[in-house]
């Protein structure tokens, strides 16, 4: 017979949100250890990321496991900080799309992506003006700026978010990952990106990459 444990990661794979929920409330309400279930359900976003990496999956699977898992993580973190407890952390991401851009899935992709690979995620939300973007440098901990843009007239946005920081002699201080439909690895080189992603997965691959590996 099947743990909890093992039912909630099937859950995420059958993309059934609601199962993820019931079944992480009766986990928790049996006393499990809520760093475990964190665990678990990272464990599986990070498989189905590497699938859809090889082409072995694709978007909708992607989308579908990311959504089942917000039906279990509020309740996990809510209770390992109830627990005074912390998950390892790799390092922390502020992520958002720029001012003139509502699009999101990319964006919440991303991040899911990011917390399930075990860093810690400021998502700024979309349509997110270039000085806040700045002030979640300034207000300190971030080590990654990630932005997106999808729309060829919102990318510029991103040249403009680099622009202040160097203005405000913060640049030197995080590292800035770009990626989005309208945006290139030619568009990153030109703004003095320090990398871009094209997908979720390798976005992760790019934020370790310029973080460096961390255990």
């Amino acid at each position: 017979m099947a743990s909890l444990r093992e039912e909630i990661q099937k859950a995420v794979l059958d993309f059934d949100r609601k199962a993820v929920e019931r079944l992480t409330k009766q986990a928790l309400a049996e006393g499990a250890n809520p760093i475990d279930l964190f665990d678990a359900v990272r464990e599986t976003i990070t498989r189905v990321g590497e699938d859809f990496a090889q082409g072995k999956l694709f978007l909708p699977h992607l989308v579908g496991a990311a959504e089942a898992m917000e039906g279990g993580m509020p309740l996990i973190m809510g209770e390992i900080k109830r627990r005074g407890e912390t998950p390892r952390s790799l390092g922390t991401v502020a992520i958002g799309t720029v001012f003139g851009d509502i699009h999101s899935i990319g964006k919440t992709m991303v991040a899911t992506m990011l917390a399930a690979a075990g860093y810690t995620v400021r998502d700024l939300g979309v349509n997110v003006p270039a000085v806040e973007f700045v002030k979640a440098v300034a207000d300190g901990g971030v080590e990654v700026l990630a932005m997106s843009a999808l729309l060829t007239t919102t990318a510029p946005e991103q040249r403009k978010v680099i622009g202040l920081l160097e203005a405000k002699g913060m640049r030197g201080s995080v590292k800035v990952i770009v990626g989005g439909g309208a945006i290139s690895q030619e568009f990153a080189d030109e703004i003095g990106a320090d990398g871009y992603g094209s997908t979720a997965p390798s976005a992760v691959e790019l934020v370790k990459r310029v973080l460096g590996e961390r255990t």
